[in-house]
């Protein structure tokens, strides 16, 4: 039997976002050789019937667009982000959508899509509801802390597994480069010392990753807009739960919900 250790779960509630999801998520299951189990934790056990039939049609869907790939099916009552995030302790990576729609639409709004990503155990992939790219980088989000030094090799192993570029971002703290009638730390300094560093985890990472060709760019606009810019046209973007210096707060109240409620691109969220 295959331990659930290695599968990824996808959270859907029938919405078209979770549609996006669910689609997004087997593809990347199959891309990591796992099977993927479809979630909907329903709320409301008065829909029991609706939600077997949801569930049973985003599964055929993803039935569909893969191939081999093993898909199994559950619904269960519970709270979405509660169960999900109880899910994620032993799975591969939880996959959501960014907004809800129709009769579960309370499920995988974007608080609860916030909540899954900030509280699980595994990495969690926050799909938007519009189509995403499938060529272009995958984009990461890189600080001095441990979080980041983890996302970093989760970017890489992406990058490799997709066979695209890897652009690593670190955002040096804005206010560095406020005017005011206060010292300055020499501009040129900070921006060569936040190179070396960059450069210097890069290099812990390429020795396993020899085929991912890598883009680094040291950034002193706020990180969130420094990385939905890099995004853009991203297959997908990678930040780490709990950063330092830059990205300290990316996971936190509104830039949080600046990233997640609006993500140009899949957005992968790794915990530290």
């Amino acid at each position: 039997m295959t331990r659930a250790k290695q599968s990824v779960v996808v959270g859907v509630d029938g919405s078209e976002s979770s549609l996006q999801a669910a689609l997004w998520a087997a593809a990347e299951a199959e891309r990591l050789s796992v099977p993927l189990r479809v979630v909907l934790i329903n709320n409301d056990p008065t829909r029991d019937p609706f939600a077997e039939e949801v569930v049973r049609d985003i599964a055929d869907s993803c039935r569909r667009a893969v191939g081999e790939l093993e898909i199994t099916e559950e619904v269960a009552p519970g709270h979405p982000a509660e169960e999900l995030v109880h899910r994620s302790a032993s799975a591969r990576l939880v996959v959501v959508g960014s907004r809800g729609q129709g009769a579960f639409r309370e499920t995988l709004l974007g608080s609860i899509s916030a909540a899954v990503a900030t509280h699980a155990s595994s990495p969690v992939v926050v799909v938007p509801g519009h189509d995403t790219a499938t060529s272009g980088p995958v984009v990461v989000g890189v600080d001095d802390s441990t979080g980041s030094r983890k996302a970093l090799r989760y970017a890489f192993d992406a990058a490799d597994r997709r066979r695209s570029e890897l652009v690593a971002v670190q955002a040096l703290p804005n206010a560095y480069f406020i005017p005011g009638p206060y010292d300055h730390p020499d501009r040129d300094e900070l921006l060569a010392s936040a190179e070396k560093r960059l450069a210097e985890q890069v290099s812990a990472c390429t020795d396993s990753y020899p085929q991912v060709v890598v883009r680094q760019v040291v950034s002193n606009i706020p990180p969130v807009r420094a990385l939905r810019e890099a995004a853009q046209h991203a297959q997908l973007l990678v930040v780490g739960h709990r950063g330092l210096g830059g990205f300290s707060g990316l996971l936190v109240g509104s830039v949080a919900r600046g990233v997640l409620h609006h993500p140009p691109c899949p957005v992968a969220v790794v915990p530290g």
